[in-house]
């Protein structure tokens, strides 16, 4: 039963829980009696519903860590589920001892902007979307009062794009290079970046077997922070055709001890790629840049755009659209002086 005391101006209602052979209490004040009233009549309904009203006075943090151990686990890839260990962690940081049933959105909208405060906007929006899944769960499973998650915002500040596309200009300069020097192992590995819009796990996860004349098979991915290989998404598994020259090479790179093509380097490509344009005075990108700048080069080509979508393993043409909004500087130029043209012909 519930129990209301005045405690100077103020009142405080009480229930009793019990769960798992131990029993419990659960309190909260109010200015008002009726307020205390109200709240205590709502628990114990709540409770006689079978709601798990214990489980709110569990810390966000210990939830969080549970439940990606009892339901995300098995809900997604292997390499997912350590992004949810990761977010755990910052889970831990943020939130520390402060409990379920003390979470609010203002609560929580503090905390993440704290987090953005030192961290670029998508990868606040990526911890902020695993936590909002977690505060919905706790809400269908009764350990918060309040479905208020759509309340709390991603904020702070856009950082520089790092893996912009390279311009026509400097594709060219790089590609040469590459055809040029072959005898470099990393140089096969880039141009087959450029090639094909691969993703940097697609591209070590091949094999001699993965090749066929004149294409790739993606069938794995290779992460760094896990053993599994599977792919991104359903659609990434397709195959990517390759022109004769960059097959011949491809082919008769000697495979490794491990069965795959190329070496991991430790997994430092990225570091790798930055010395190699910084050689060639060509701005720096990332690998997945070197994604962009195939599908850029293409999209400049006028190439369809289903085509480009299922060479790169999109979800869907959206998907394609979305990520790729922006040409290359070159053709953004010349549908600059078409557009013109055109009006000033009207």
């Amino acid at each position: 039963m519930a129990s209301i005391v005045k405690r100077g101006k103020a009142y405080r209602a009480q229930i009793s829980l019990y769960k798992q052979g131990k029993h419990n209490k659960l309190s909260q004040t109010f200015l008002t009696k009726k307020e205390a009233q109200l709240w205590a009549l709502e628990m114990e309904l709540a409770k006689g519903g079978g709601k798990e009203l214990a489980e709110r006075t569990t810390t966000f943090a210990d939830f969080f860590e549970r439940w990606i151990y009892l339901v995300k686990v098995n809900d997604v890839k292997e390499t997912t589920f350590q992004n949810y260990l990761r977010t755990s962690q910052v889970v831990k940081n943020l939130f520390k001892d402060i409990r379920l049933k003390d979470l609010n959105d203002i609560v929580v909208q503090k905390k993440i902007d704290e987090y953005a405060k030192t961290h670029s906007r998508k990868t606040t929006h990526e911890v902020l979307l695993k936590i909002k899944t977690s505060l919905r769960d706790a809400y269908a499973r009764g350990y918060i009062a309040n479905d208020f998650a759509r309340l709390v915002k991603t904020r702070g500040e856009t950082p520089p794009k790092r893996n912009k596309a390279i311009s026509i200009t400097n594709l060219k300069k790089l590609r040469n290079h590459l055809l040029q020097h072959p005898e470099d192992e990393f140089n096969l590995l880039v141009l087959l970046a450029l090639e094909t819009g691969m993703r940097r796990g697609e591209l070590l996860a091949i094999r001699p077997e993965s090749l066929y004349e004149y294409g790739i098979e993606v069938r794995h991915s290779i992460s760094p922070t896990s053993t599994d290989t599977s792919l991104k998404t359903q659609n990434a598994k397709r195959d990517v055709s390759i022109n004769q020259e960059v097959y011949n090479l491809i082919n008769n790179i000697p495979p490794k001890d491990n069965g795959y093509t190329f070496g991991f380097s430790g997994f430092k490509q990225s570091e790798l790629l930055s010395d190699l344009l910084e050689q060639l005075e060509i701005p720096k990108t990332t690998f997945h840049g070197l994604r962009d700048t195939h599908a850029s080069f293409l999209f400049s080509q006028n190439i369809d755009i289903a085509y480009v979508s299922q060479r790169l393993g999109h979800i869907n043409i959206q998907t394609t659209q979305n990520y790729y909004l922006e040409l290359m500087p070159e053709k953004k130029h010349q549908q600059d002086a078409d557009a013109l043209n055109l009006l000033n012909s009207l």
